[in-house]
Formats: C-alpha cells, sequence, structure tokens
C-alpha cells in the first residue's frame, strides 16, 4: 500500500509549459536592480548633456601661431595713416586750387561785364569823331548840328533796344515822387493839383525800374497865384519823349 502511494505522488508533480523561460534566480533580480539605481544616480557620462540639457562647447584655445605681432601691427597702421594724409593733402590743394579758380573767374566776371555794353557804345563814339572832324574842316554849325541829332538818336535806340533803358519825360502830368524829383516849386492858379511844369533832366527805367527820377518844376495849386501854362500832360514810365523833342529810331 505505500508503493501505490508513491506512485501517485510522482504522478501528480507537473512539468514545467513548454515556451516559457525558467523564473530568474533571486540573486540575479537582486544585481539588475542595484545596476540600475547606480546608472540613475550616476548621471550622465563624461562629454554627454542630461536630457533637455544642451552640452557646454568647448573652450578652444587660441592659435598664438596665427596672432600678428604687436610691431606689425603698429607699422600697418602708420602705413594706414600716412595713406589718409597724403588723400587729405590732395584734397586740400584741389580745393585750394578750385576756390582759386572760382575767384578769378568772378573777377573776370565783374571786370567784363559792360563788354557787351561797351562794344555796342563804340560805334557811337566812332560817329562823335567823325562828326568832330567834319566840323573842324567845314565850320558848318547846320551840320554839325544835324549829325549829333543822328548820333542821339542812334544811341538812344541802341540802348533801348539792347539794354532795356528808356527815358521818360515828366511835364504836364502830376508830381508822382516815385518818378519825379522837384528841384523847382511854383504857385499857379491854372492848376488843381501838383503839377510837373519843366523837364530839368530826363528820367530814366531800366526794364521797368527807375535807376534816375526825372528833374523836373512843380506847380502848385494856388487861387491868387498867377496862371503859369501847363504843357500837354505825358505819362511816366511809358519811355515817351516830352513833346518837341526828337524820338529815337528803333
Amino acid at each position: 500500500m505505500s508503493k501505490h502511494f508513491s506512485h501517485d505522488k510522482n504522478h501528480h508533480h507537473k512539468e514545467p509549459a513548454e515556451g516559457k523561460g525558467d523564473d530568474p534566480a533571486p540573486e540575479q533580480a537582486a544585481d539588475r536592480d542595484v545596476n540600475k539605481a547606480s546608472a540613475d544616480t550616476a548621471g550622465p557620462a563624461s562629454g554627454e548633456a542630461a536630457a533637455g540639457c544642451p552640452a557646454p562647447e568647448e573652450v578652444q584655445e587660441p592659435d598664438r601661431a596665427e596672432e600678428t605681432a604687436p610691431e606689425d601691427r603698429v607699422a600697418d597702421l602708420e602705413a594706414q595713416l600716412a595713406e589718409a594724409q597724403n588723400q587729405f593733402l590732395r584734397k586740400a590743394a584741389d580745393f585750394e586750387n578750385f576756390r582759386k579758380r572760382m575767384n578769378r573767374e568772378k573777377q573776370d566776371a565783374i571786370d567784363f561785364a559792360n563788354q557787351s555794353l561797351l562794344s555796342d557804345l563804340i560805334p557811337v563814339l566812332d560817329d562823335f569823331d567823325r562828326a568832330l572832324q567834319s566840323a573842324e574842316s567845314s565850320r558848318d554849325f547846320t551840320a554839325l548840328y544835324e549829325g549829333l541829332g543822328m548820333i542821339a538818336k542812334r544811341l538812344s535806340s541802341t540802348l533801348e533796344s539792347k539794354w532795356g533803358l528808356k527815358s521818360y519825360a515828366a511835364a504836364g502830368a502830376p508830381f508822382d515822387p516815385n518818378f519825379h524829383e522837384a528841384l523847382m516849386i511854383e504857385k499857379s492858379s491854372a492848376v488843381t493839383e501838383q503839377t510837373v511844369q519843366m523837364d530839368l533832366l530826363k528820367g530814366y527805367t531800366l526794364k521797368d525800374r527807375v535807376i534816375r527820377s526825372a528833374k523836373v518844376k512843380v506847380l502848385i495849386p494856388d487861387p491868387g497865384a498867377p496862371a503859369i501854362p501847363v504843357p500837354p500832360s505825358t505819362a511816366p514810365g511809358t519811355g515817351d519823349t516830352q513833346a518837341g523833342e526828337p524820338e529815337a529810331q528803333s
């Protein structure tokens, strides 16, 4: 009966299932836990950055062989300074030459500004010379008077047509201080306002600007004074000549 019990005990012993590994020994599992804990506490290895932190850049030592010597650097800076000074001196010389040239041209413009005007007056001077020579040889007053009248007309025409110089007569016009300068004053019952009675010197305008006011004699109203006649009115500043004077031919 004891043998039968022994057989049944062996029959109920189960074998490990196929395809499944044996359970690790307790010693091996303990070693793995210790190694994992050591790796977690040791931190990142040398030369490696921790998770999320960049690795520090390695500091490279400068190459002492490639650095420029202080003496060479000073020599280079001195050469650059010398070149800059040379450029400055050249620019200064160019500017001085330009300034002298501009001053010379400006002075030439001032000295010869009236060259064209004088060139137009030379033929008039020639006419005067011929008139004097003719009067010296003939002693004819009438011919001299007519010759001088022609010269005056030519001169007036040249100045007016080429240079804008016009003369204006003021006799008979109301007195206007912008155009007239009173040298003489006389009372008259023939006028009701200040009126120019006589031109003593003609006035002149240059391109409609008065460059010399007419020198005139002015009549002022006075009922008890003699009635001094007044010549026909002439508008000032128009370049018209006084009645009875020869007009310049254009």
